[in-house]
């Protein structure tokens, strides 16, 4: 490993230690929450859309979390804003990876996309795409 995964690893303590757009947003056009029941990462993602209902304009991330999820959740509110649903849609696993610009071991995968996937289905509630289950109930 050369001094380029360093600065990345440098990029993803500082992001995790001095997150980007963390909070809530109170004018979120959709807000959702996802976990990953591996290892106890949570976060709520808040998007903001735009007068065209399509564009992203803001985004911001709550909740604990890994160094990766964290990081991962930050970087992703920086890269958001002006992309639309359709775009948001269309990422992967390997998008969030690039964001991060370190390998990920397939064990911290799950944690690297928490946010694109919590983000992603929030988008789909928002659209209709996706159902909530209201039957459940909390513990």
């Amino acid at each position: 490993m050369g001094l380029g995964s360093d600065m990345y690893r440098q990029q993803i303590l500082d992001h995790y230690k001095n997150p980007r757009n963390y909070g809530e947003l109170e004018d979120a056009t959709f807000s959702h929450v996802g976990e990953n029941p591996t290892c106890g990462d949570t976060i709520q993602v808040d998007v903001r859309l735009a007068d065209d209902g399509e564009t992203i304009e803001r985004v911001a991330f709550s909740g604990d979390g890994c160094a990766i999820s964290q990081a991962s959740a930050s970087l992703l509110t920086q890269e958001l804003p002006g992309t639309t649903l359709d775009e948001l849609e269309e990422m992967d696993r390997d998008d969030v990876i690039d964001l991060l610009g370190v390998d990920i071991s397939p064990m911290r995968i799950k944690c690297a996309v928490l946010a694109e996937k919590v983000a992603q289905d929030g988008a789909k509630i928002h659209t209709g795409e996706l159902e909530i289950d209201r039957t459940k109930t909390e513990d």
